[in-house]
């Protein structure tokens, strides 16, 4: 007889592979687990959804999602974008080389790719298409640059990695400076050999000085300072660090005088939906997450794992080739919430640092956005820069390249990580 399990892991893959939008997805699972078990209250799937969202360090999401896009409107954006355009003018790449650096800025203000990459579509790459750049390259840095905004704090994913891994929050935000800073290098380096091969390497004329650039985007920059400096002293915990930026991205906004009401309305119904998004997700996810923990999937495959492989990094090489392949298929904020409960205790019982695995974890997901076939991170720019979509994918194999090897740095060398997280923290 077919495992309930079964049914409903088949009928979650079934609808998530049909592009149902994820939490409808994993309701869906979850409902039908239910209908399956007569004598299991339905009551408790309404209860294990609300208790998924009923999580302190989760109030950090709609904080630090209303602070960007307070400073979009506020025009803080454009001021960072000016300091990006004064550093990278005489790189080869120009604006391309604009693009990384924009999101390394900009990763500190918003903490969503999707907002990193929606934005960055919206503004550079009409831009870089009028001094030469190719639609399919604009849109292929546009979506690779975005990652680093995933890495770089205060990202939502590790926002959520932390609440649901039950790891501190304040220690991977750390952890994600150095591989996100590495990350923009090397995209940085690549853009500069295909402008070069490619001449796209034109010089940007640029009248603002460097002093006036950094004086522009001197205040909205000390945002991640602020953040970081403010957990490890104590002052107040990531999730007060999300209210903190609510108010220092208002104060920016009457200081700049680039803000009215029309435009606070906005930033707010624009934060209620995308919030809302979110957290629908991560309700059903945590109702379907209940479910394996019912039924001792964890626990089972954490005996099988063990038992099967003795290896250390022949696990954390498994773990990456699966999280790849499913990552291409399922939502990463969705698949983190039913895995992360799932993967963590076995990374423990190999002896991985939670903190080391997390970022693991966030990267691979960070990978899965750019890949087909689901790809949010590629539809959202393709669909804002109106990019083919094969077109977009062939440009992006160099890319998927350079972002495996940087994984692979990630999983087999946790100083990588690390060395910054215990630097600072101790």
């Amino acid at each position: 007889m077919i495992s309930v399990t079964l049914i409903v892991t088949i009928a979650l893959l079934l609808t998530l592979f049909l592009k149902i939008p994820a939490f409808i997805a994993l309701m869906t699972g979850s409902g039908l687990y239910f209908l399956l078990q007569p004598n299991l209250p339905a009551q408790i799937a309404a209860q294990r959804i609300i208790a998924g969202i009923e999580s302190v360090p989760l109030l950090a999401i709609p904080f630090f999602v209303c602070s960007g896009i307070i400073m979009n409107y506020s025009g803080v954006t454009t001021r960072v974008l000016r300091l990006g355009e004064v550093l990278m003018r005489r790189i080869p790449g120009g604006l391309a080389q604009v693009n990384v650096s924009l999101s390394v800025l900009m990763g500190g203000l918003s903490g969503s790719s999707l907002a990193d990459a929606a934005m960055t579509s919206k503004m550079l790459v009409p831009e870089m298409e009028k001094r030469g750049f190719s639609k399919e390259f604009s849109s292929v840095i546009t979506a690779t640059s975005a990652i680093i905004t995933l890495l770089i704090p205060p990202a939502i994913a590790m926002i959520i990695y932390g609440s649901v891994a039950n790891v501190s929050i304040g220690r991977i935000f750390i952890a994600g400076i150095v591989p996100g800073l590495f990350l923009c290098l090397i995209l940085m380096i690549m853009v500069g050999f295909i402008s070069i091969k490619r001449n796209y390497s034109k010089e940007m004329i640029q009248t603002t000085s460097l002093g006036q650039a950094i004086k522009a985007a001197f205040f909205p920059l000390l945002l991640p300072i602020i953040i970081i400096g403010g957990s490890r002293l104590g002052i107040f915990t990531p999730t007060e660090a999300g209210a903190m930026a609510i108010v220092y991205a208002v104060v920016l906004s009457i200081m700049y005088r680039e803000f009215n009401v029309k435009n606070m309305l906005r930033a707010k119904k624009e934060t209620v939906t995308t919030t809302a998004a979110i957290m629908m997700i991560i309700g059903a996810a945590s109702a379907f997450a209940w479910i394996l923990a019912r039924e001792r999937i964890p626990q089972q495959i954490t005996e099988f794992m063990v038992a099967n492989i003795g290896n250390k990094y022949i696990f954390l090489l498994s773990t990456n080739l699966f999280l790849l392949i499913i990552g291409m298929f399922i939502e990463g904020n969705a698949l983190m919430i039913v895995l992360v409960p799932i993967f963590v205790p076995l990374a423990r019982a190999f002896g991985i640092d939670d903190i080391h695995f997390g970022m693991i974890f966030i990267f691979n997901m960070a990978i899965g956005s750019l890949t087909p076939p689901i790809g949010t991170l590629t539809f959202i720019t393709c669909g804002v820069t109106k990019c083919k979509l094969i077109n977009f994918w062939k440009e992006a194999i160099p890319f998927y390249i350079a972002l495996f090897g940087v994984l692979l740095l990630i999983t087999f060398f946790p100083p990588f990580t690390l060395a910054l997280v215990n630097l600072v923290w101790g």
